[in-house]
Formats: structure tokens, sequence, C-alpha cells
């Protein structure tokens, strides 16, 4: 599979967009109802976002050093790595989803949470936003990241930015149905 550069950071920017306004609009709602859970071991919205926080604690830096020291020229096209396209995929919402387990440091169940979290996650998409218009004077395939499971591994830039807003995605997805709930 391979895409335009273009058209891939246009369907990025076009998803962070999205998840920016879901959380702009998760503003409206009562703390009371952004911590509510369906049961004791499920999530509450909240929690899915802070979630999402830790992980943009890592990769927004980790993306924007790469982007800085990169002395790369920009592609047409960007072919994704077979470990890359695959955890991707992985994270994208699907109609029935497969439940993942996450990493202790990751997992915020049972969190003192509130509305922070949401301003938090706003910042943090803002971010993105500013990174995928960087991106385009990069080259997507040769400039690396390291992942949050190991430093060992790398993804080619253009995957990591597809592995974190598809999994942005997937939890918003998880939160949509837990609000539906309240």
């Amino acid at each position: 599979m391979k895409i335009s550069t273009i058209a891939l950071l246009d369907e990025l920017k076009s998803r962070t967009g999205q998840h920016l306004q879901y959380a702009e609009n998760l503003l409206l709602k009562t703390e009371e109802e952004l911590n509510f859970r369906m049961s004791t071991d499920s999530w509450s919205a909240l929690e899915c976002l802070e979630h999402l926080n830790r992980y943009g604690d890592f990769y927004i830096p980790e993306i924007s050093r790469r982007i800085s020291s990169s002395t790369t020229i920009p592609a047409s096209h960007f072919k994704p790595g077979l470990l890359g396209n695959y955890f991707a995929k992985s994270m994208l919402p699907k109609e029935k989803l497969n439940k993942m387990k996450t990493l202790k440091a990751m997992n915020p169940i049972h969190s003192q949470l509130n509305k922070e979290v949401v301003t938090e996650f706003i910042k943090q998409q803002r971010q993105l936003l500013d990174l995928l218009e960087k991106a385009k004077h990069i080259n997507l395939e040769k400039t690396k990241t390291a992942i949050s499971l190991s430093k060992l591994i790398t993804l080619k830039l253009g995957d990591t930015f597809r592995f974190v807003i598809y999994h942005n995605a997937r939890h918003i997805a998880q939160m949509e149905r837990v609000l539906k709930n309240v």
C-alpha cells in the first residue's frame, strides 16, 4: 500500500480536528457525567482521555524532536512499514472492539480526575495539528521515532502519527459509548 503523503497528512489532520472538536464539546458536560463508568472495572470518559494524555506525553515530544532534527526531504508518497502498519491498523475503532491490555503506567482506572484532563487533551490535539503541518517538510518514511513499549524499536514517522491518531479515535469511540449511558 502506498499513499500520497499529502493525502495521509490531510486525513490525519482531519481526524485530529474532529478529536479536538469532540474534546471541546466535552467541556460542556459535568464532571459527574465525565467520571461516570458503566462498571467498576471500566473506564470513564475522563479516564479514557487521561490514558490518551499519558501516551501524548511520550509521543508528542518524541515526534517533535524527530521532526526538528530531521534533515530529510519530503517524498510524494508514504509506504507504511510492516510493524507500523500492523500497530496503526490494530488501533482503528471497529464495530466489535477487541479489548487490549494497557501498560500499568498508562492505566488511569480509579484516578481522581477533573476537567483539566480535557483541557490537556485539547492542548495535545493542537500540538499534534502543528506537528502534522511541520511534517509536510520532511520524509515520513526516513524519519523514525521510538515507541512507548521499547526504545529499541523504531517506526516510520508516518506510522507513528497513524498509531497515535488512530489510538485517539479508538478511545473517543469508547467515550461515546460510555457517555450514551449517562
